[in-house]
């Protein structure tokens, strides 16, 4: 729980900045059957976003990183648009758009459990030539959809609710249940620890690798089906560009180390939505366009830096000589998984 008060904290400041410049920022109507309100649309379009990023927290435990996604993102979108133009159903779009995102995940994880190649390296490898099958499967062109049922799944309401949250909801409940109610979440958090002595263990670190990639890519296809039914069309240039890096970003944010081990699915969607709410301050507030970038960027290294308990100790030791002791605890906490008992880091 300790891990999640720095990013919450971070997410009610930016509601609170929000409300000073809007003082209707938080109220949510009921218009046309469906909830209405800055707050759902934060949800409903930060959902693409904590899906791809929940997928990407795996990975990381793992010990890896997915550069690949924002591409798969492209390619489920223009797969599914492309059927249903050729007037194919739903069903039979989205079927083979998930497949194939779960095959390119599966190739990546083959890549760096198989053959061994950096993560890296491999997922840069389908990051580079994914956008360009998609705009392949595109022509080069923007698909324009019209059909109900596919703009259902990113733009659709179900209950009142956005039916792209529900997705998001159903996900994180079907993924939280296999890795802390299961033993899954205690095995990948082993490979992410040390993938050799897991395998001498008797863990198939491998087949949990690949088993990670492939999760995170079937994230991506779904976010890409959010995406583009939103909008209904595909663009195999442009959907998904620098998702991977605001998906990292959520990842880490949320507590989740880059050197693998543990990880925090709370935190994650945390990570997501404070990205999200991040956007929508940057143009409630009148931030210029041309800076837009650099203003995100700057707002997400003061929390990177303020959620990190070495540098809260660095800054207090500095200033009042002694750091506080909450900091002190967070970091022996944080050494004490870092480092075995022997004293060898992993």
């Amino acid at each position: 729980m300790r891990r999640l008060l720095w990013p919450a904290a971070v997410l009610v400041l930016l509601l609170a900045l929000n409300v000073f410049f809007t003082p209707s920022f938080l109220a949510i109507q009921v218009r046309d059957g469906h909830l209405y309100g800055s707050l759902i649309d934060i949800l409903r379009f930060g959902a693409p976003l904590i899906l791809v990023a929940l997928g990407m927290t795996l990975v990381i435990a793992t010990g890896g990183i997915d550069l690949s996604v924002g591409s798969v993102v492209a390619i489920s979108g223009a797969l599914a648009c492309l059927r249903i133009s050729e007037d194919a159903g739903v069903l039979a779009a989205v079927a083979p758009a998930l497949g194939l995102c779960l095959l390119l995940g599966a190739w990546n994880g083959f890549l760096v459990a198989g053959v061994g190649i950096q993560p890296i390296i491999a997922t840069l490898i389908l990051m580079v030539a994914g956008r360009g099958l998609a705009q392949l499967i595109t022509g080069g062109q923007i698909i324009t959809v019209n059909d109900e049922a596919y703009k259902m799944i990113g733009g659709g309401y179900w209950l009142t609710v956005p039916f792209g949250v529900l997705i998001v909801l159903a996900v994180l409940a079907i993924t939280a249940f296999l890795t802390r109610r299961l033993a899954l979440g205690m095995l990948i958090e082993s490979v992410g620890g040390n993938a050799e002595a897991s395998r001498l263990a008797g863990i198939r670190s491998r087949g949990i690798i690949v088993m990670v990639y492939a999760f995170a890519a079937l994230c991506a296809g779904v976010a890409g089906l959010m995406i583009s039914s939103n909008v209904s069309s595909a663009d195999g240039n442009n959907a998904g560009l620098w998702i991977e890096l605001d998906a990292i970003l959520a990842v880490v944010i949320g507590g989740t180390s880059l050197a693998g081990g543990r990880f925090s699915l709370a935190g994650t969607v945390l990570g997501a939505l404070i990205i999200q709410t991040l956007t929508t301050t940057v143009y409630s507030i009148g931030v210029p366009p041309e800076t837009t970038l650099l203003f995100k960027a700057l707002v997400v290294t003061a929390v990177c830096l303020i959620q990190s308990p070495s540098f809260r100790a660095k800054v207090f030791r500095r200033r009042g000589g002694t750091a506080p002791p909450a900091a002190v605890a967070e970091e022996k906490a944080r050494v004490r998984e870092e480092v075995p008992p022997d004293g060898v880091r992993s």
